[in-house]
């Protein structure tokens, strides 16, 4: 259930961020359809607090860097790791397709770096994104390095929604996909959360943090090139965190060959 007054300033925030100049408090209560008296108290509590100012002489607000300094600090205190930063920078000059970190939030996994493609007609994303573990590569490849007793807890508390042709139904399903996929070497997801878009992610374990490194696109474009995607992927993990990292690290992951030249 969310919480109403917190959504509502994480929607205060992303409305300054869509429209980068200062509003009025009839602009912001029109905008969401809030009643005045309570947009003047959210607006007043953060003006109170130091998250939004007015720069102008009008009443109009605007967000200050406070929110900016807060993060900074969180992300300073548990930062996406370097390497894997520079691997998926790495993976998007490689395949043009759109790539991204993830790790898991409850249900989840939520986007921590995303770099979109250069084409025209691409995976939209970014940072903060969420989408369910069970139902995708990236969520899968997730859950395939928890211990089982979290497995076995995440998929129980698991809604099985139908979002698209390749989404899983049931516990099974989702653990016979995990169990083909580290077989495999890599887990792919085809219209399982968007239609016509697909992706192929690997897990990533770094000091003791899960992640998932994934690369989408539209499935005409990704379906085509899974194989050649997942021994760039595996290529990628070999330069950036060492030759026998998979075989190491990941529980489970069959490691795939990787050819001279290939990253």
């Amino acid at each position: 259930m969310l919480v109403k007054q917190a959504a509502n300033v994480l929607d205060l925030l992303e409305f300054f961020a869509e429209r980068r100049k200062a509003a009025s408090l009839a602009e912001v209560a029109q905008h969401f359809g809030w009643p005045r008296s309570s947009t003047f108290n959210l607006l007043s509590t953060l003006v109170a607090r130091g998250f939004l100012y007015e720069p102008e002489a009008r009443g109009r607000f605007y967000p200050t860097p406070r929110w900016l300094m807060l993060a900074q600090e969180v992300t300073a205190a548990e930062p996406v790791p370097e390497a894997l930063s520079n691997l998926l920078r790495h993976l998007v000059e490689k395949t043009d397709e759109t790539a991204w970190i993830a790790a898991p939030s409850g249900q989840y996994a939520v986007f921590l770096e995303v770099i979109e493609s250069s084409a025209s007609l691409r995976y939209t994303a970014k940072v903060g994104t969420r989408v369910p573990l069970h139902a995708t590569a990236t969520g899968q490849a997730i859950i395939s390095q928890l211990p089982p007793a979290q497995q076995a807890t995440l998929l129980r508390k698991a809604v099985f929604t139908r979002y698209g042709t390749g989404t899983p139904m049931s516990i099974e399903e989702v653990q016979t996909s995990i169990r083909q996929s580290l077989n495999r070497g890599w887990f792919v997801s085809s219209s399982a959360f968007t239609p016509d878009l697909g992706g192929i992610g690997v897990p990533v374990v770094l000091d003791g943090r899960v992640f998932a490194v994934t690369v989408a696109g539209p499935w005409y474009r990704v379906g085509e090139r899974l194989d050649e995607f997942a021994h760039l992927m595996h290529a990628a993990l070999a330069l950036h965190l060492g030759p026998d990292y998979v075989a190491k690290e990941i529980r489970g992951l069959r490691p795939l060959p990787v050819a001279g030249g290939t990253a």
